[in-house]
């Protein structure tokens, strides 16, 4: 019984050994085999200096980001069982500082229709805005914030007038609601047309290859020295997200508009007080073979009225006898209600214009001064 005993205690004695020398290996094996298929991470290679070009970009983005906003339109939504009104958001949009008075420029589009607005700064500080006015045919609006401490600068201001096709350009909003979002890219074209959500015509405008986004409306469109260019306004796309052409309302339209609605707020589109009816003009001036847009109409103390601009006249059997057909405005041709509208829309109230007439088959040239039409 004896001999028994013992023989078991040195079995369980050297089988315990094995287990942990066993257990030991493994754990010695796992440990190696860990080591060894440990990924290493390359080594980083050092890059050069940012090219003049990467440079120039990111200073402009640093200098002129904190004047860019990021606006939040409002709708007003009444609890059909408490009645209570609360205000929701409606819509998203860009903007930016114009002047130290807190005066912020957007377009009109992205805040059409809104019962409010909120502005949100690049310091993520936010201001309930007022609407100072507004001018839907050139698409641009303005807003007012108080900023009580530590405003933005407003961004320096460029010209459009000298702008050329293929000069490099930065945009900078929030698309997709993804705030202060740099695109670059060029000058595709310049002074071209397009259609208003209201079916208007809106001239003059830059044409883009920077990605523009829905959100980016009302975002300042920059030149390579960080100075305003325009106002990114609309995209062309079939998707309705960027296909590479863009436009963008021009500074010195910008320029003209905007102080105009800060000081009276709205916008008085320059006229000369004259009416023409396309339809009517068109089969006039092709009875008589000549070129221009038939006057059909002359508005009361207006400047053409002043200058004894004649208008057609239609007798009882409906015939009209025609009277002056304006062919150029300061040079430029016209034909229609459009491109009259087009070559005036660059002039500001006070302006002098030269207008030449077909009177009576015979030429005429008066200058007028242009007054304000507020609309």
């Amino acid at each position: 019984m004896s001999l028994r005993r013992n023989w078991k205690s040195t079995r369980t004695t050297w089988l315990g050994l094995a287990a942990a020398a066993l257990v030991a290996a493994l754990i010695a094996l796992g440990g190696n085999g860990a080591s060894a298929k440990q990924p290493a991470p390359r080594s980083v290679s050092p890059r050069g200096p940012f090219t003049a070009e990467e440079n120039a970009t990111i200073e402009t983005f640093r200098r002129v980001s904190p004047s860019v906003v990021y606006i939040t339109t409002l709708d007003r939504v009444v609890n059909p069982f408490t009645m209570n009104v609360r205000e929701v958001p409606r819509g998203t949009g860009s903007g930016f500082l114009w002047d130290e008075q807190g005066h912020v420029v957007t377009n009109f589009h992205v805040i059409a229709g809104a019962r409010g607005a909120q502005v949100r700064l690049a310091d993520q500080r936010g201001f309930a805005a007022e609407l100072v006015g507004a001018s839907p045919e050139n698409d641009l609006a303005v807003l007012r914030i108080k900023v009580p401490d530590k405003p933005p600068a407003p961004i320096a201001l460029g010209s459009s007038r000298d702008l050329l096709v293929g000069q490099r350009v930065l945009a900078i909003g929030n698309p997709f609601g993804f705030d202060h979002t740099l695109t670059t890219g060029v000058i595709s074209a310049i002074d071209r047309t397009i259609s208003g959500d209201d079916g208007r015509p809106v001239s003059h405008l830059i044409q883009i290859d920077a990605a523009i986004n829905p959100g980016n409306s009302g975002g300042p469109l920059l030149d390579s020295a960080g100075r305003l260019i325009g106002v990114n306004t609309a995209i062309y796309s079939p998707s309705g997200a960027s296909a590479g052409i863009g436009f963008a309302v021009p500074a010195d339209t910008v320029n003209r508009v905007v102080p105009e609605i800060i000081a009276f707020g709205h916008y008085r589109r320059p006229t000369i007080g004259i009416n023409v009816i396309d339809r009517v003009s068109e089969v006039v001036t092709r009875q008589m073979s000549v070129q221009g847009a038939l006057i059909v109409g002359v508005d009361a103390k207006s400047p053409a009225a002043e200058a004894g601009i004649r208008p057609a006249r239609q007798l009882r059997d409906g015939s009209i006898v025609p009277g002056d057909i304006l062919q150029r405005i300061d040079g430029e041709p016209v034909d229609s209600a459009a491109s009259i509208e087009r070559a005036l829309d660059d002039k500001k109230v006070g302006d002098s214009v030269t207008l030449d007439l077909l009177r009576q088959g015979k030429p005429l040239q008066l200058r007028l001064r242009m007054a304000g039409l507020a609309r």
